[in-house]
C-alpha cells in the first residue's frame, strides 16, 4: 500500500520523468510544474499533464513565476541571447543556466508540502552529467534541506530526495526502460517545441544518453547527431 504522499516536480523532461518513475513506486504522488517563461514553456507543460495522466496523478500544481524571464539572464528567458550549441565537453557554466531557478521551484514545493503534509520533495537533478548547474550539485539539496528543516513548523518534516543525482545520462535510460517511465511523452529540447532541435546541450546529453545505452530514443528530432 502507497500511504505517504510525495511530491514530483515535473519539468517535462526524461531526468523529472524516470524521477516520478522511481517515487511512483513506493509513495503517492503529487506533480509541481513551474512556468518561468522559457522557450519551450507550452511544450514542457504538455509534457508535464500527459506524464500526470500516465501516473494518474489527481494533485497537480502548475505555478508560473514570470518575473525570472524579467529577470533574464538566460538564453531560456532572454530571446536576444542565443541558445548555445552542443559542447557535451564544456567546463563553464552553460548560458542555458536559469540563475537560482531550482531555489524557486523548490520554495514553492516546500509552502505546498507543508499544506498537503507531504513527506518528501522528489528532483530529478543530476549532478555527474549535467551541463554544469551549480544548483544541481548534491551539497545544495543538502543545504537546502537545512533551510528547510529551520523554515518551517516543528511538526513538518519534509525532505529532498534526488534519486538519479549520482546516475549519467546513459544510466538514467536504462533505469526508465527497467521502470517503464513514459520516456515518448518527455520532451527535453531547449530551442524548439514541434521537434526537438538535436544540437542544443539538452539534446545533446540526451541523445547521448539513449546512444551509450543501446535504446532508440522515442521522440523526433530535426537531426540526430551521434554524441556518444
Amino acid at each position: 500500500m502507497k500511504s505517504d504522499l510525495t511530491i514530483v516536480l515535473v519539468s517535462g523532461g526524461m531526468d523529472s520523468c524516470v524521477t516520478a518513475a522511481v517515487a511512483h513506486q513506493q509513495f503517492e504522488l503529487a506533480f509541481l510544474h513551474l512556468n518561468y517563461g522559457q522557450r519551450t514553456e507550452r511544450r514542457e507543460l504538455q509534457a508535464f499533464h500527459d506524464i500526470a495522466d500516465h501516473y494518474h496523478v489527481h494533485d497537480r500544481l502548475v505555478v508560473s513565476i514570470e518575473h525570472l524571464k524579467q529577470i533574464g539572464g538566460s538564453s531560456l528567458t532572454d530571446e536576444t541571447v542565443e541558445i548555445q550549441k552542443a559542447d557535451i565537453h564544456r567546463r563553464e557554466i552553460p548560458t542555458s543556466y536559469v540563475p537560482f531557478r531550482n531555489a524557486h521551484i523548490l520554495s514553492v514545493a516546500v509552502s505546498w508540502g507543508e499544506v498537503i503534509r507531504a513527506r518528501k520533495i522528489f528532483i530529478g537533478a543530476v549532478e555527474e552529467d549535467s551541463s554544469g548547474y551549480p544548483d544541481c550539485r548534491r551539497e545544495y539539496y543538502e543545504a537546502f534541506n537545512n533551510v528547510i528543516a529551520l523554515g518551517t513548523k516543528p511538526e513538518t518534516h519534509l525532505v529532498i530526495d534526488t534519486p538519479i543525482i549520482n546516475l549519467k545520462k546513459s544510466e538514467i535510460v536504462r533505469l526508465g526502460v527497467e521502470l517503464h517511465a513514459p520516456l515518448h511523452l518527455t520532451w527535453s529540447c531547449y530551442a524548439r517545441e514541434d521537434i526537438a532541435c538535436g544540437v542544443c546541450d539538452s539534446c545533446a546529453l540526451r541523445l547521448r544518453g539513449f546512444q551509450i545505452a543501446g535504446v532508440e530514443d522515442p521522440i523526433p528530432y530535426s537531426i540526430k547527431p551521434s554524441y556518444s
